[in-house]
């Protein structure tokens, strides 16, 4: 087991390092145009393809790092970068967890490395999990998955939202309804590959920051998949379901949901993102603070100015321990008792919208317009404490977690 450790290896640090130099040339450049576009930035995918940041391999060998480190190293530098286009780059990755957290070995090997494609031929996936009347309210979800025994194939119906790239991936990870007797202990995850019949896109949403990222709404209208795309397979769902009946029935301990252990898996690299955008924030903020001159001297002589500085500091680096700690956790198989990992997402998310709101009060005027990059990151920002799991419910995770109480 991996001793908990606030140094990075060598070998860390030159990935830490390349993936800044990626971010600094690469994605800042790009950062602007693709906001104002509000388009997928292929050709950025495509050149993190070619370098190998886009690819299986290199998101397998921080998600193995035993440490626990690789992910929330790599999304700190590429959020530094740029949200909306970082969040194209790594969208993917969302549906790949899905994967490898309900699937089988079987399943991991043959869908996970469609999902990325390749340097000449990138594709992207999806997990589409929300819904217009289920977001945080999981056990509201209406898409429903019947089995058709004859043919051995699932049939889907419903309408996912809010899904990142949702209708130009190549896989969808759906989940869905399949015992609504259960609540939310009656869902099951299933793949639908290219292609298929009966997917579509909705609505794409225009929305306030993170622009370069896709986000659209997915519409399944009689899919078929075959029973080999449903994640972990029908014995163990059959299994599962069994017991959580048998638990309901006794009123015994919960059964875990799908998209829940998707977003448990998940939620310390969030945080990681936000502490990315806030770094990113603060660096051009400290860095405007030494060179605007006002009343014959640099702003930072100001402790208006300078101690909102130190407090965006101490609340960055506060916020990457809470994730570091949280994601080594995970790695070494430590159980979050505290809920770790919530409070990981909470306090990085609510430091970034803290801090870049800081940023672009200490940039005045200039801060408000989109000649300066603290704009936009003030809009990216907001996202944070929305997706996968707001704020609030963070809060409520934490609560019911420390008390044991089921707080409403």
């Amino acid at each position: 087991m991996a001793e908990f450790t606030l140094e990075l290896n060598d070998d860390q640090k030159q990935v830490r390092d390349w993936l800044h130099g990626f971010a600094a040339d690469v994605i800042r450049p790009a950062a602007s145009e693709w906001d104002e576009r509000e388009e997928t930035p292929w050709p950025v995918i495509q050149e993190a393809a070619k370098v190998g940041i886009y690819s299986l391999d290199f998101y397998a060998q921080q998600f193995f790092d035993p440490t626990g480190l690789g992910i929330p190293m790599a999304m700190e530098e590429l959020f530094w970068g740029d949200a909306g286009i970082a969040l194209s780059i790594v969208g993917t990755g969302l549906a790949a967890v899905g994967v490898l957290a309900n699937g089988t070995e079987e399943q991991i090997g043959t869908w996970i490395p469609q999902m990325y494609g390749d340097a000449d031929d990138v594709k992207v996936a999806a997990f589409c999990s929300s819904e217009p009347d289920a977001g945080s309210d999981v056990a509201s979800m209406r898409t429903r998955a019947v089995y058709d025994q004859a043919k051995d194939e699932w049939v889907l119906n419903g309408t996912k939202t809010w899904a990142t790239n949702g209708g130009i991936a190549g896989v969808h990870v759906v989940v869905a309804v399949v015992d609504a007797e259960l609540g939310s202990k009656g869902h099951a995850s299933f793949i639908v590959p290219p292609d298929t019949p009966g997917l579509c896109q909705g609505q794409k949403f225009k929305k306030h920051g993170i622009r370069a990222s896709h986000t659209a709404e997915v519409v399944l209208e009689d899919v078929r998949v075959p029973g080999h795309c449903l994640l972990g397979g029908k014995e163990k769902l059959d299994q599962r379901l069994a017991r959580a009946r048998e638990r309901a029935a006794s009123g015994g301990e919960r059964v875990k949901n799908a998209a829940m252990a998707t977003f448990e898996a998940s939620r310390p690299a969030v945080g990681a993102m936000a502490v990315g955008t806030a770094r990113a924030a603060y660096e051009v903020a400290l860095d405007y603070a030494k060179t605007r001159t006002q009343f014959g001297r640099p702003i930072i002589d100001n402790q208006g100015i300078a101690f909102q500085l130190a407090d965006m500091r101490t609340q960055i680096d506060a916020a990457r321990l809470l994730v570091w700690r949280a994601s080594w956790m995970a790695a070494t198989g430590k159980p979050f008792t505290s809920a770790e990992g919530s409070m990981s997402k909470l306090y990085a998310s609510e430091t970034a919208k803290k801090v870049t709101a800081q940023a672009v009060q200490i940039l005045g005027g200039n801060g408000f317009t989109r000649e300066y990059p603290v704009e936009r990151m003030h809009r990216d920002a907001a996202i944070y404490t929305i997706f996968e799991g707001t704020s609030e419910i963070q809060r409520l995770v934490i609560a019911r977690t420390l008390s044991g109480m089921p707080i409403r």
